[in-house]
């Protein structure tokens, strides 16, 4: 096959740090290449210099004559003035053109474009939203390349997998940079790995990549060493699990199994769980015949739920559909209007928000943690404050910063260094994944295959959250939570057969005889106010990320925190009013 790009002898560096170093590689037709790496080590400058929207320092980059592609980064800007219509579908005259496109249609509905309304002006729009809207745009075009960067980081579970059955069945080249290790592992065919200046390859995807960086690490290192690698215990999960987790082994069986046949299991649950049970006794958190209401919207009706001992569960369900909520009455932070939350005495108990907590910006990020604790212990194995802060991003050389120098990023982080070194018995996680790259995923997932204590976690990483949880649970908008023997499989099944049966009682006249038909314009109306709301909801999101901010910097000021507090809980309580229409508007387009 002919290569669509080339890059020969690329050097790239910003300052005195070189990000790429005489790279030379090629993207082939059809190929699908995952991009991987550390933060900051040169993914996203690699997928620039290779669209050619920035110029190496030295070598050459050619691309094919007549070569169609598209480029998405995390700096793609949309046009100023301009609508979601305008950009989606330049391409198309009358709206009957694209309304007949079987494809078009599939991008508008799979990343949400038909629910934001095609006459929405963009300056409008969300960061998020526009970042969708930018991917709409480049799909919906005939191509023989598309470049992505971090596709993923503003959809759902459903969103991502549409994203990965629509880019296979395209049969087009594809360079994505992405951190979520399912879609690495549905996607590509081909993993690039980029760090000190140099561009790794490796035939396959998540799975082959571990192979093959274990493998490596047993022809360089001692038996001592190979043991404790972290690729190793990664490879290990792989192997033992799912068949579907290796759906494209590369590497001999007979060599993989040699090199995990003296590798213990990841997690040993019936230890785990007595333990637990020897931590934490037989109550831990319960919910009992509790209904929990957002605006006209029950989240909860009467249910009741009980969290046991070492219990590790996986909460999935849509965007809007409660699971903050959720986790905030399990942590205390909201009561149930019927039935009653029952905490056991011997709970110790830590909740990572979405929002980033106050940290104080006064000292550096080592005496941040080293001022809850100055070790912790994950059940057979114990660290120091500076070992678990490497663990989780922090090398030696960035563990002295101001904590008010640091990023959104490494100040989740930092807030996750401080949750575990108080070495809580129960864990609750609203979204631990954002900001954290594969190799700190990976630490933070062996820590947690150690940690003996009841987890609930929400994320939209797959594969976390089936590698860290043994329960899934699930929010379907039916007031229930419904537990998922099939796991996030049986999920994304439920969810389709639900919209699908949904779709088919509009078009047969099969649903409510009290819920008539909405004509067009009462569709598009909601449509309007469905992507109002949203906006509204990013307003809020940003006004709460401000007043975090603020309320950091006025630490030393009792009557200003005071104020800040009150002005925090008014803007929390309107975003858990415009969440509820929001899911009362969902449904009525749906």
């Amino acid at each position: 096959m002919a290569n669509l790009v080339n890059l020969e002898s690329v050097s790239k560096s910003y300052g005195v740090r070189p990000l790429l170093d005489g790279v030379s590689l090629g993207v082939a037709e059809g190929q699908r290449v995952g991009v991987v790496g550390l933060n900051g080590g040169g993914k996203t400058t690699l997928l620039e210099v290779l669209a050619g929207i920035s110029e190496p320092d030295t070598g050459r980059v050619s691309h094919v004559r007549g070569l169609r592609m598209a480029v998405v980064t995390q700096r793609t800007e949309l046009p100023g003035g301009s609508t979601i219509g305008d950009v989606v579908l330049e391409r198309y005259g009358a709206e009957h053109e694209w309304a007949a496109d079987a494809r078009v249609r599939s991008i508008m509905d799979g990343l949400g474009i038909t629910a934001l309304g095609v006459d929405t002006p963009t300056k409008n729009l969300s960061g998020g939203e526009r970042r969708r809207v930018a991917l709409a745009a480049a799909l919906t075009g005939e191509l023989d390349l598309v470049v992505l960067d971090e596709p993923t980081n503003h959809l759902d579970v459903e969103g991502v997998r549409w994203l990965a059955d629509h880019l296979l069945n395209r049969k087009i080249a594809v360079v994505v940079v992405t951190h979520d290790r399912w879609f690495l592992d549905t996607v590509a065919s081909v993993t690039w790995e980029v760090a000190n200046g140099r561009v790794e390859q490796y035939e396959g995807g998540y799975a082959d990549w571990i192979f093959a960086r274990a493998e490596r690490a047993r022809l360089a290192a001692t038996a001592e060493e190979k043991r404790q690698n972290l690729a190793r215990k990664e490879l290990a999960w792989l192997r033992r699990g799912p068949q579907a987790r290796t759906s494209k082994p590369r590497y001999r069986v007979e060599a993989a199994e040699a090199l995990i046949s003296d590798v213990p299991e990841p997690r040993d649950s019936v230890e785990l769980q007595a333990f637990a049970r020897r931590r934490l006794g037989k109550t831990v958190l319960e919910v009992e015949d509790a209904t929990l209401t957002a605006g006209d919207r029950t989240l909860l009706d009467h249910v009741t739920w009980r969290i046991g001992p070492g219990d590790r569960i996986g909460l999935v369900g849509v965007n809007g559909s409660g699971k903050t909520t959720l986790l905030k009455l399990l942590g205390g932070d909201t009561e149930p209007e019927t039935g009653r939350r029952i905490e056991g005495k011997t709970v110790s108990l830590a909740h990572l928000r979405q929002e980033l907590d106050d940290l104080p910006g006064d000292l550096r990020v080592l005496q941040t943690i080293e001022e809850v604790s100055g070790r912790v212990v994950f059940g057979k194995q114990e660290l120091s404050a500076s070992q678990l802060a490497e663990k989780l991003g922090f090398p030696a050389s960035r563990q002295w910063t101001p904590v008010e120098d640091l990023s959104g990023g490494e100040r989740r982080r930092l807030q996750l260094c401080r949750l575990l070194m108080a070495e809580p018995n129960v864990l609750l996680l609203d979204e631990p994944t954002n900001d954290l790259d594969i190799d700190t995923l990976q630490q933070l997932e062996d820590l947690l295959d150690s940690w003996p204590g009841s987890l609930v976690v929400v994320s939209h990483d797959r594969y976390l959250v089936e590698r860290v949880c043994d329960t899934i649970v699930a929010l379907f908008g039916d007031g229930r939570v419904t537990h998922l023997p099939g796991g996030i499989e049986e999920y994304l099944d439920r969810r389709t057969k639900s919209l699908a049966k949904a779709g088919a009682d509009r078009k047969s006249g099969n649903g409510q005889a009290s819920e008539p038909k909405k004509s067009a314009a009462e569709q598009r109306a909601a449509q309007k106010e469905l992507s109002r709301l949203e906006r509204k909801l990013d307003q809020l999101h940003a006004k709460e990320g401000k007043l975090h901010a603020a309320l950091l910097a006025a630490a030393t000021d009792p009557a200003k925190l005071i104020e800040l507090n009150t002005e925090l809980k008014a803007v929390e309580t309107e975003k858990e009013e415009v969440e509820a229409q929001w899911l009362e508007t969902s449904e009525a387009i749906e």
